[in-house]
Protein backbone atom coordinates (compact mmCIF):
# COMPACT_ATOMS: atom_id res chain seq x y z
CA UNK A 1 0.00 0.00 0.00
CA UNK A 2 1.35 3.41 -0.98
CA UNK A 3 2.07 5.58 1.81
CA UNK A 4 2.74 8.96 0.16
CA UNK A 5 0.06 11.56 -0.47
CA UNK A 6 -1.75 11.21 -3.77
CA UNK A 7 -1.35 14.43 -5.40
CA UNK A 8 -4.61 14.49 -8.04
CA UNK A 9 -3.39 15.95 -11.40
CA UNK A 10 -6.64 17.39 -11.94
CA UNK A 11 -5.69 20.22 -8.76
CA UNK A 12 -3.63 22.58 -11.19
CA UNK A 13 -6.42 22.58 -13.86
CA UNK A 14 -8.73 23.32 -11.10
CA UNK A 15 -7.14 26.27 -10.01
CA UNK A 16 -6.37 27.39 -13.51
CA UNK A 17 -10.70 27.84 -13.88
CA UNK A 18 -11.39 29.37 -11.05
CA UNK A 19 -8.86 32.16 -11.88
CA UNK A 20 -10.71 31.75 -15.77
CA UNK A 21 -14.27 31.86 -14.22
CA UNK A 22 -17.11 32.97 -11.48
CA UNK A 23 -18.28 29.00 -11.00
CA UNK A 24 -16.29 26.13 -11.58
CA UNK A 25 -18.30 22.69 -11.81
CA UNK A 26 -16.45 19.91 -10.99
CA UNK A 27 -18.15 16.50 -11.51
CA UNK A 28 -17.49 13.06 -10.86
CA UNK A 29 -18.96 9.65 -8.92
CA UNK A 30 -18.93 9.58 -5.25
CA UNK A 31 -15.82 8.76 -3.07
CA UNK A 32 -13.58 9.81 -6.04
CA UNK A 33 -12.22 12.09 -4.01
CA UNK A 34 -14.80 15.73 -5.44
CA UNK A 35 -14.75 16.96 -1.68
CA UNK A 36 -11.11 16.23 -0.45
CA UNK A 37 -9.72 18.01 -3.94
CA UNK A 38 -12.18 20.89 -3.28
CA UNK A 39 -11.21 21.65 0.56
CA UNK A 40 -7.88 21.79 -0.25
CA UNK A 41 -8.57 24.22 -2.93
CA UNK A 42 -10.74 26.02 -0.42
CA UNK A 43 -8.18 26.08 2.22
CA UNK A 44 -4.97 26.34 0.24
CA UNK A 45 -3.70 29.91 1.58
CA UNK A 46 -3.59 31.50 -2.10
CA UNK A 47 -6.81 33.33 -0.69
CA UNK A 48 -8.99 33.86 2.52
CA UNK A 49 -10.19 30.70 3.92
CA UNK A 50 -13.21 28.74 1.68
CA UNK A 51 -16.59 27.97 2.91
CA UNK A 52 -17.58 24.34 2.47
CA UNK A 53 -21.13 23.34 2.64
CA UNK A 54 -22.62 19.92 1.98
CA UNK A 55 -26.17 20.14 0.44
CA UNK A 56 -27.29 17.09 1.49
CA UNK A 57 -26.47 18.19 5.42
CA UNK A 58 -29.81 19.84 6.58
CA UNK A 59 -27.42 22.05 8.94
CA UNK A 60 -25.52 23.15 5.91
CA UNK A 61 -28.91 23.28 4.05
CA UNK A 62 -30.27 25.71 6.87
CA UNK A 63 -27.54 28.15 6.17
CA UNK A 64 -28.65 28.50 2.86
CA UNK A 65 -32.47 29.90 4.02
CA UNK A 66 -31.94 32.81 2.55
CA UNK A 67 -28.66 32.18 0.23
CA UNK A 68 -28.67 35.69 -0.85
CA UNK A 69 -27.74 37.08 2.07
CA UNK A 70 -25.94 34.04 3.48
CA UNK A 71 -23.19 34.33 0.09
CA UNK A 72 -23.39 38.43 0.67
CA UNK A 73 -21.42 37.66 4.24
CA UNK A 74 -18.65 35.44 2.58
CA UNK A 75 -18.06 37.70 -0.36
CA UNK A 76 -14.09 37.59 -1.61
CA UNK A 77 -14.06 33.74 -0.32
CA UNK A 78 -14.66 30.79 -2.16
CA UNK A 79 -17.56 28.92 -1.60
CA UNK A 80 -17.76 25.17 -2.49
CA UNK A 81 -21.05 23.75 -2.74
CA UNK A 82 -21.01 19.82 -2.56
CA UNK A 83 -23.81 17.89 -4.44
CA UNK A 84 -25.36 21.22 -5.55
CA UNK A 85 -27.88 18.83 -7.92
CA UNK A 86 -29.70 18.58 -4.51
CA UNK A 87 -30.72 22.18 -4.45
CA UNK A 88 -31.34 23.16 -8.54
CA UNK A 89 -32.82 26.47 -7.35
CA UNK A 90 -29.71 27.50 -6.37
CA UNK A 91 -28.62 28.23 -9.83
CA UNK A 92 -30.81 31.04 -10.58
CA UNK A 93 -29.27 32.64 -7.08
CA UNK A 94 -26.06 31.88 -7.93
CA UNK A 95 -26.43 33.57 -11.34
CA UNK A 96 -27.85 37.13 -10.03
CA UNK A 97 -24.76 37.07 -7.27
CA UNK A 98 -22.58 36.72 -9.56
CA UNK A 99 -23.60 38.71 -12.40
CA UNK A 100 -23.76 41.77 -9.52
CA UNK A 101 -20.38 41.01 -8.25
CA UNK A 102 -18.96 40.99 -12.19
CA UNK A 103 -20.44 44.22 -12.67
CA UNK A 104 -18.41 44.86 -9.49
CA UNK A 105 -15.23 43.97 -11.07
CA UNK A 106 -15.16 40.44 -9.28
CA UNK A 107 -14.55 38.47 -11.98
CA UNK A 108 -13.67 34.88 -11.49
CA UNK A 109 -13.09 32.60 -8.12
CA UNK A 110 -16.66 32.46 -7.03
CA UNK A 111 -17.85 29.25 -6.76
CA UNK A 112 -17.11 25.67 -6.55
CA UNK A 113 -19.88 23.56 -7.23
CA UNK A 114 -19.46 19.53 -7.07
CA UNK A 115 -22.35 16.92 -8.21
CA UNK A 116 -22.51 13.14 -9.19
CA UNK A 117 -24.61 13.49 -11.62
CA UNK A 118 -23.59 15.14 -14.44
CA UNK A 119 -25.76 15.88 -17.13
CA UNK A 120 -28.47 16.81 -14.43
CA UNK A 121 -25.77 19.28 -12.90
CA UNK A 122 -24.45 20.43 -16.49
CA UNK A 123 -28.41 21.14 -17.98
CA UNK A 124 -29.32 23.12 -14.71
CA UNK A 125 -26.09 24.79 -15.05
CA UNK A 126 -25.51 25.75 -18.69
CA UNK A 127 -29.67 27.10 -18.44
CA UNK A 128 -28.48 29.47 -16.21
CA UNK A 129 -25.21 30.09 -15.91
CA UNK A 130 -24.16 29.85 -19.59
CA UNK A 131 -20.71 31.92 -19.81
CA UNK A 132 -20.37 31.86 -16.60
CA UNK A 133 -19.24 28.52 -15.55
CA UNK A 134 -16.31 25.94 -16.55
CA UNK A 135 -16.85 22.18 -16.09
CA UNK A 136 -14.37 19.22 -15.06
CA UNK A 137 -13.94 15.65 -14.63
CA UNK A 138 -12.57 14.19 -11.39
CA UNK A 139 -12.36 9.98 -11.80
CA UNK A 140 -10.26 8.01 -9.60
CA UNK A 141 -6.67 7.92 -8.98
CA UNK A 142 -4.78 7.10 -12.83
CA UNK A 143 -1.27 5.41 -12.97
CA UNK A 144 -0.24 9.17 -13.65
CA UNK A 145 -0.63 9.38 -9.70
CA UNK A 146 0.41 6.64 -8.10
CA UNK A 147 3.39 5.53 -10.68
CA UNK A 148 4.49 2.88 -12.41
CA UNK A 149 4.85 0.16 -9.45
CA UNK A 150 0.92 0.36 -8.73
CA UNK A 151 -0.41 -0.33 -12.12
CA UNK A 152 -1.44 -4.04 -11.95
CA UNK A 153 -2.64 -3.18 -8.15
CA UNK A 154 -4.60 0.04 -9.90
CA UNK A 155 -5.91 -2.36 -12.60
CA UNK A 156 -7.18 -5.16 -10.48
CA UNK A 157 -8.77 -2.74 -7.22
CA UNK A 158 -9.71 -0.15 -9.36
CA UNK A 159 -8.66 3.73 -8.47
CA UNK A 160 -11.40 4.67 -6.10
CA UNK A 161 -9.30 6.02 -3.46
CA UNK A 162 -11.02 3.88 -0.57
CA UNK A 163 -10.89 0.77 -2.48
CA UNK A 164 -7.38 1.08 -3.58
CA UNK A 165 -6.02 2.06 -0.35
CA UNK A 166 -7.84 -1.03 1.32
CA UNK A 167 -5.46 -3.06 3.24
CA UNK A 168 -6.20 -6.09 1.47
CA UNK A 169 -7.94 -7.54 -1.67
CA UNK A 170 -10.39 -8.73 0.36
CA UNK A 171 -11.57 -5.42 2.06
CA UNK A 172 -11.13 -3.42 -1.04
CA UNK A 173 -13.81 -6.15 -2.40
CA UNK A 174 -15.96 -5.73 0.26
CA UNK A 175 -15.67 -1.98 -0.04
CA UNK A 176 -16.77 -2.14 -3.90
CA UNK A 177 -19.57 -4.02 -3.39
CA UNK A 178 -21.23 -2.00 -0.99
CA UNK A 179 -20.30 1.00 -3.32
CA UNK A 180 -22.66 -1.18 -5.72
CA UNK A 181 -25.21 -1.26 -3.50
CA UNK A 182 -25.83 2.12 -2.08
CA UNK A 183 -25.72 3.38 -5.81
CA UNK A 184 -28.09 1.39 -6.58
CA UNK A 185 -30.14 1.11 -3.50
CA UNK A 186 -29.97 4.81 -2.57
CA UNK A 187 -28.46 7.17 -5.03
CA UNK A 188 -29.31 6.40 -8.07
CA UNK A 189 -33.21 6.12 -6.07
CA UNK A 190 -32.83 9.76 -4.60
CA UNK A 191 -31.47 11.11 -8.25
CA UNK A 192 -35.33 10.74 -9.61
CA UNK A 193 -35.20 7.21 -11.79
CA UNK A 194 -37.59 4.53 -10.25
CA UNK A 195 -35.74 1.35 -11.35
CA UNK A 196 -35.94 -2.02 -9.41
CA UNK A 197 -32.28 -2.39 -7.37
CA UNK A 198 -31.43 -6.04 -9.17
CA UNK A 199 -32.87 -5.37 -12.60
CA UNK A 200 -30.06 -2.23 -12.84
CA UNK A 201 -27.58 -4.59 -10.71
CA UNK A 202 -28.07 -7.25 -13.75
CA UNK A 203 -28.22 -4.78 -16.24
CA UNK A 204 -24.61 -3.88 -14.72
CA UNK A 205 -23.20 -6.69 -14.38
CA UNK A 206 -24.00 -7.60 -18.33
CA UNK A 207 -22.13 -4.65 -19.58
CA UNK A 208 -19.28 -5.86 -17.19
CA UNK A 209 -19.30 -9.14 -19.29
CA UNK A 210 -19.82 -7.48 -22.31
CA UNK A 211 -16.96 -5.20 -21.31
CA UNK A 212 -15.66 -3.15 -24.78
CA UNK A 213 -18.38 -5.03 -26.75
CA UNK A 214 -20.42 -3.19 -29.38
CA UNK A 215 -23.61 -1.91 -28.05
CA UNK A 216 -26.40 -3.82 -28.91
CA UNK A 217 -29.39 -3.45 -26.85
CA UNK A 218 -31.47 -6.22 -28.05
CA UNK A 219 -30.02 -9.45 -26.32
CA UNK A 220 -29.34 -7.26 -23.28
CA UNK A 221 -33.63 -6.33 -23.38
CA UNK A 222 -34.36 -10.15 -24.15
CA UNK A 223 -32.02 -11.20 -21.30
CA UNK A 224 -34.04 -8.75 -18.73
CA UNK A 225 -37.41 -9.01 -20.10
CA UNK A 226 -37.67 -5.17 -21.17
CA UNK A 227 -37.82 -3.58 -24.79
CA UNK A 228 -35.13 -1.95 -25.82
CA UNK A 229 -35.63 1.75 -25.21
CA UNK A 230 -35.98 1.21 -21.61
CA UNK A 231 -32.47 -0.59 -21.56
CA UNK A 232 -31.26 2.38 -23.84
CA UNK A 233 -32.17 4.86 -20.93
CA UNK A 234 -30.88 2.23 -18.64
CA UNK A 235 -27.37 2.46 -20.28
CA UNK A 236 -28.24 6.82 -20.86
CA UNK A 237 -28.68 6.46 -16.67
CA UNK A 238 -25.40 4.87 -16.29
CA UNK A 239 -23.48 6.65 -18.26
CA UNK A 240 -24.76 10.31 -17.41
CA UNK A 241 -23.50 8.65 -13.06
CA UNK A 242 -19.90 8.75 -15.44
CA UNK A 243 -19.95 4.94 -14.38
CA UNK A 244 -20.12 3.52 -17.91
CA UNK A 245 -18.44 5.53 -21.19
CA UNK A 246 -20.02 5.51 -24.57
CA UNK A 247 -17.21 4.99 -27.01
CA UNK A 248 -17.90 6.36 -30.57
CA UNK A 249 -17.15 5.23 -33.86
CA UNK A 250 -14.97 6.82 -35.95
CA UNK A 251 -16.36 7.73 -39.21
CA UNK A 252 -13.65 7.82 -42.00
CA UNK A 253 -14.14 8.49 -45.91
CA UNK A 254 -12.72 5.24 -47.16
CA UNK A 255 -14.42 2.47 -49.28
CA UNK A 256 -15.18 0.39 -46.54
CA UNK A 257 -18.51 -0.06 -44.59
CA UNK A 258 -17.40 0.64 -41.07
CA UNK A 259 -19.73 0.14 -37.70
CA UNK A 260 -21.97 2.56 -36.59
CA UNK A 261 -22.91 1.38 -33.02
CA UNK A 262 -20.26 2.75 -29.90
CA UNK A 263 -18.73 0.50 -27.62
CA UNK A 264 -19.53 0.43 -24.02
CA UNK A 265 -17.19 0.11 -21.05
CA UNK A 266 -17.94 0.18 -17.43
CA UNK A 267 -15.26 2.76 -16.13
CA UNK A 268 -13.87 1.40 -13.27
CA UNK A 269 -11.73 -1.89 -14.03
CA UNK A 270 -12.47 -2.54 -9.80
CA UNK A 271 -16.22 -2.16 -10.61
CA UNK A 272 -15.81 -4.24 -13.51
CA UNK A 273 -13.97 -6.60 -11.50
CA UNK A 274 -16.69 -6.80 -8.47
CA UNK A 275 -19.55 -7.39 -10.56
CA UNK A 276 -18.28 -10.05 -12.32
CA UNK A 277 -17.05 -11.85 -8.31
CA UNK A 278 -13.39 -11.45 -9.03
CA UNK A 279 -11.75 -10.23 -6.15
CA UNK A 280 -7.51 -10.55 -6.67
CA UNK A 281 -5.22 -10.47 -9.67
CA UNK A 282 -5.45 -14.26 -10.12
CA UNK A 283 -9.10 -15.04 -10.84
CA UNK A 284 -9.00 -11.12 -13.00
CA UNK A 285 -6.04 -13.05 -14.98
CA UNK A 286 -8.04 -16.79 -15.37
CA UNK A 287 -11.22 -15.02 -16.27
CA UNK A 288 -12.36 -14.50 -20.34
CA UNK A 289 -12.93 -10.26 -18.99
CA UNK A 290 -9.21 -9.96 -18.55
CA UNK A 291 -8.30 -8.76 -22.05
CA UNK A 292 -11.02 -6.52 -22.35
CA UNK A 293 -10.88 -5.04 -18.88
CA UNK A 294 -6.98 -4.29 -19.07
CA UNK A 295 -7.97 -2.84 -22.67
CA UNK A 296 -10.91 -0.60 -20.52
CA UNK A 297 -9.00 0.46 -18.18
CA UNK A 298 -6.04 1.64 -20.78
CA UNK A 299 -8.46 3.50 -22.28
CA UNK A 300 -9.73 5.06 -19.31
CA UNK A 301 -5.90 5.92 -18.04
CA UNK A 302 -5.59 7.74 -21.74
CA UNK A 303 -8.51 9.69 -21.92
CA UNK A 304 -7.87 11.20 -18.33
CA UNK A 305 -4.39 12.44 -20.02
CA UNK A 306 -5.26 13.78 -23.21
CA UNK A 307 -4.79 17.39 -24.26
CA UNK A 308 -7.94 19.17 -23.02
CA UNK A 309 -10.48 19.43 -26.48
CA UNK A 310 -9.71 16.06 -27.71
CA UNK A 311 -11.97 13.60 -29.43
CA UNK A 312 -11.57 10.01 -28.40
CA UNK A 313 -13.21 7.35 -30.77
CA UNK A 314 -12.88 3.89 -32.43
CA UNK A 315 -12.26 2.24 -35.48
CA UNK A 316 -13.66 -0.91 -36.75
CA UNK A 317 -14.66 -2.47 -40.18
CA UNK A 318 -17.66 -4.46 -40.76
CA UNK A 319 -15.22 -7.19 -41.88
CA UNK A 320 -13.66 -7.02 -37.69
CA UNK A 321 -10.43 -4.77 -38.86
CA UNK A 322 -10.29 -2.54 -35.86
CA UNK A 323 -8.53 0.25 -33.45
CA UNK A 324 -9.13 0.17 -30.01
CA UNK A 325 -8.61 4.18 -29.49
CA UNK A 326 -8.46 6.58 -31.84
CA UNK A 327 -6.96 10.09 -30.12
CA UNK A 328 -8.24 13.41 -32.48
CA UNK A 329 -5.81 15.83 -30.56
CA UNK A 330 -5.85 19.70 -31.41
CA UNK A 331 -3.85 21.15 -34.21
CA UNK A 332 -5.11 18.04 -36.52
CA UNK A 333 -3.35 15.21 -34.75
CA UNK A 334 -4.54 11.90 -34.93
CA UNK A 335 -2.64 8.99 -32.37
CA UNK A 336 -3.76 5.80 -33.24
CA UNK A 337 -3.54 3.13 -30.42
CA UNK A 338 -4.39 -0.39 -30.54
CA UNK A 339 -4.17 -2.05 -26.65
CA UNK A 340 -2.87 -5.44 -25.99
CA UNK A 341 -2.36 -6.94 -22.86
CA UNK A 342 0.42 -9.27 -23.76
CA UNK A 343 3.14 -9.48 -26.71
CA UNK A 344 2.72 -6.66 -29.24
CA UNK A 345 2.12 -8.41 -32.18
CA UNK A 346 1.62 -6.63 -35.77
CA UNK A 347 -0.80 -9.09 -38.07
CA UNK A 348 -2.14 -8.35 -41.28
CA UNK A 349 -5.55 -6.85 -40.16
CA UNK A 350 -3.79 -4.28 -37.81
CA UNK A 351 -1.51 -3.01 -40.35
CA UNK A 352 -4.43 -2.21 -42.41
CA UNK A 353 -6.10 -0.96 -39.45
CA UNK A 354 -3.21 1.99 -39.30
CA UNK A 355 -3.17 2.28 -43.35
CA UNK A 356 -7.29 3.40 -43.17
CA UNK A 357 -7.21 5.79 -40.59
CA UNK A 358 -3.60 7.38 -41.71
CA UNK A 359 -2.85 8.44 -37.74
CA UNK A 360 -0.08 10.64 -37.46
CA UNK A 361 1.49 7.93 -34.92
CA UNK A 362 0.39 4.63 -34.93
CA UNK A 363 1.03 2.65 -31.58
CA UNK A 364 0.42 -0.35 -30.01
CA UNK A 365 0.03 -0.69 -26.38
CA UNK A 366 1.60 -4.10 -24.41
CA UNK A 367 1.66 -4.74 -20.88
CA UNK A 368 5.37 -4.21 -20.71
CA UNK A 369 7.35 -1.31 -20.49
CA UNK A 370 9.86 -1.90 -22.99
CA UNK A 371 9.47 0.43 -26.33
CA UNK A 372 10.97 -0.21 -29.64
CA UNK A 373 9.54 -0.06 -33.34
CA UNK A 374 7.49 -2.44 -35.21
CA UNK A 375 8.15 -1.38 -39.04
CA UNK A 376 5.73 0.28 -41.25
CA UNK A 377 5.71 3.37 -38.40
CA UNK A 378 4.35 1.58 -36.00
CA UNK A 379 5.70 2.29 -32.74
CA UNK A 380 5.38 -0.25 -29.42
CA UNK A 381 5.15 1.12 -25.75
CA UNK A 382 3.84 0.26 -22.31
CA UNK A 383 1.21 2.40 -20.55
CA UNK A 384 3.49 4.38 -18.82
CA UNK A 385 5.67 5.45 -21.86
CA UNK A 386 2.19 6.42 -23.35
CA UNK A 387 1.48 8.52 -20.93
CA UNK A 388 4.80 10.81 -20.76
CA UNK A 389 4.54 10.91 -24.78
CA UNK A 390 0.79 12.29 -23.81
CA UNK A 391 2.42 14.95 -21.46
CA UNK A 392 4.80 16.21 -23.84
CA UNK A 393 1.72 16.78 -26.01
CA UNK A 394 0.30 18.70 -24.14
CA UNK A 395 -1.60 15.89 -21.84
Amino acid sequence: MTTRPIVRHLGPRVREYLGIFPAVALIGPRQVGKTTLARAIADDGSQRPGVYLDLEDPADLEKLADPVAYLAGHRGRLVVLDEIHRMPNLFQVLRGVIDGRIRAGETAGQFLLLGSASIELLRQAGETLAGRIGTLELGPFDARELGRKQVDRLWVRGGFPRSFLAASDRESAIWRANFISTYLERDIPMLGPRIPAETLRRFWTMLAHAQGSLWNAAPLARSLALDGKTVARYLDLLVDLLLVRRLPPLHVNIRKRLVKSPKTYVRDSGLVHTLLRLDEQESVLGHPVAGSSWEGFVIETVLRAVPERTEASFYRTATGVELDLILDMPNSRRWAIEVRRGLATTERALHTAFEDVKPDRAIILHGREDRFPKGAGVEAMGLSGLLSDLAAAGG
